[in-house]
């Protein structure tokens, strides 16, 4: 089959659209012939270096398709069933491995793109809105980067819980975007706390649900009211320096927490919830996938170049 892979650290340019032995499924594994494989930004700090990895190395861990075999014990999915996951393994190639409790089974009225384009920034706003900081009616939420993948999904959520939405956008067509999907209040990226202290009454957000990371730190604490919580989920710009525990304590003893999604689906009963009332609420007509991109799997620098240019909309594809 062919695939992306990686053997050193680097730029897009260390992606190779290469051949590779066909993966076989293990106990309790299904094989997925791939339809389309979510692009990250965790893959490109796998690719670059920032988070560690062993190399030789194929990305990915989202992706969906259909079931072409099963693994040894394998009872809940069947040959032929469309299926979608933000655990699978080496997801940037032609067929693709994941354990059987960590796929959800696709509705039929969900495209195949779509499906891919789901898993990990939609339960990544699941869980952020559902378990790190459950949100509730009449909260105020900031969140970054609407226009983005995991920002549409996030204020659509938030606005489904019944939350006030303030989140950022660089360009009036990006905040055009993010108010379609229901955004409040759109701002710029200049004095975002003060801002956010005027549409709140020198109150402050709630939460701030932030993936920016190094640049947007420091007025994320400046933006949250006392008691407020800060959850910090990425690193777009960058990673945050070691910080002093005292100025949670100064800003107004406030709450911080660095979630990754895989300590939010520790078994099949977690991701079973997550997924299917994720896809439940795209099929049902309620949650909207904005597809910013479609990309051949041999063009996949290109869809990394423009991920990070941070000049996209929605989530990027890859498709064999």
């Amino acid at each position: 089959m062919k695939a992306i892979s990686v053997s050193q650290a680097g730029g897009p340019e260390v992606l190779q659209y290469t051949d590779v032995a066909d993966p076989t499924p293990g106990p309790g594994q299904v094989l997925i012939e791939t339809f389309g494989t979510g692009v990250n930004f965790i893959e490109t700090y796998e690719r670059s270096g920032v988070y560690n990895i062993s190399y030789p190395a194929i990305l990915g861990t989202e992706g969906a398709g259909r079931v072409v075999a099963l693994g040894e014990g394998v009872t809940n999915v069947q040959v032929g069933d469309r299926v979608a996951t933000a655990q699978g393994i080496s997801t940037y190639a032609e067929l693709f491995l994941a354990e059987a409790g960590r796929v959800v089974v696709v509705p039929d009225n969900v495209s195949d793109t779509v499906a891919a384009a789901l898993p990990l920034q939609g339960m990544t706003a699941h869980y952020l809105t559902n378990s790190t900081f459950p949100v509730k009616a009449g909260d105020v939420a900031l969140t970054y980067a609407g226009a983005g993948g995991v920002g549409l999904l996030l204020t659509q959520i938030l606005k489904l819980k019944g939350a006030t939405v303030i989140t950022t956008a660089s360009t009036p067509e990006k905040r055009e975007l993010a108010k379609g999907a229901g955004a409040d209040y759109v701002l710029e990226y200049d004095d975002i706390p003060g801002k956010v202290r005027e549409i709140t009454n020198g109150r402050g957000a709630d939460v701030v649900y932030d993936g920016v990371g190094k640049d947007t730190f420091d007025g994320s604490l400046a933006s949250l009211r006392t008691r407020g919580m800060l959850v910090l989920f990425g690193g777009a710009s960058g990673q945050v320096p070691p910080v002093n525990l005292q100025r949670f304590n100064a800003a107004g003893s406030l709450f911080f927490s660095r979630p990754t999604l895989k300590d939010y689906l520790l078994d099949a009963e977690e991701v079973s919830w997550r997924g299917n009332e994720l896809f439940s609420l795209v099929a049902q007509g309620k949650l909207d996938v904005r597809v910013g991109g479609s990309y051949p799997l041999s063009d996949a620098k290109k869809a990394h170049q423009d991920l990070e240019s941070r000049g996209t909309t929605g989530k990027l594809v890859l498709v064999p």
